[in-house]
């Protein structure tokens, strides 16, 4: 396809497709550039650098994965919202390895076109509303933000990685995993702030 015919958007979109092909940080102007048949010059009147063409595809990346669970959760809540939140992800994770990376480091973005982007502050929402079914306040909040990306994140990249050598059946893992979360975040402990770890 011509030159004439890219658009920023096409650009990102190459990219991102391409990250899920090869790997996030495997992605290079010269590929994309290739993908669009185009030369590598005829990207740099869309995107600025690699960094930035990186930064849009994790925005992307971001508002895709946002979109995917906020249709999963929709009129949800308690274990079900739950539920649904983590089997969102965990498809988004499978479906678009490369663009899901993307979500999970930090990546230099035009901070005018990050705050602009509806997926990191909507994804934000969407956990904090799961979480707050479950009557959590601040700071427990927060910790249990941090619990749920955890828990999620090493679970598909160990998946994906195909660190779960054991007979038993990932799937049932997950369950259960999401099992003990529920009952976790319906118990959660009292905080201990003051307290030394």
């Amino acid at each position: 396809m011509g030159r004439a015919g890219l658009t920023v958007e096409r650009v990102t979109v190459a990219g991102a497709e391409l990250a899920d092909e090869v790997g996030f940080e495997q992605v290079t102007m010269s590929q994309v550039a290739r993908r669009l048949g185009v030369k590598d010059a005829s990207l740099y009147g869309h995107v600025r650098s690699l960094a930035d063409l990186r930064g849009r595809i994790a925005l992307l990346a971001a508002d895709e994965k946002t979109i995917l669970i906020a249709e999963a959760t929709a009129g949800r809540a308690g274990r079900n919202a739950l539920v649904a939140f983590a089997g969102a992800w965990r498809e988004y994770a499978h479906r678009h390895p490369g663009r899901y990376a993307a979500t999970q480091a930090p990546v230099q973005s035009d901070p005018v076109l990050a705050a602009q982007a509806p997926g990191p502050r909507r994804a934000v929402e969407l956990t904090y509303g799961v979480l707050r079914g479950y009557g959590l306040t601040e700071p427990d909040l927060t910790d249990a933000v941090r619990l749920l990306r955890s828990t999620f994140h090493g679970f598909v990249a160990l998946e994906a990685a195909g660190g779960f050598g054991h007979e038993r059946s990932p799937q049932h893992s997950w369950v259960r995993a999401l099992d003990a979360l529920h009952a976790l975040l319906e118990h959660w402990p009292p905080s201990r702030e003051g307290d030394s770890a």
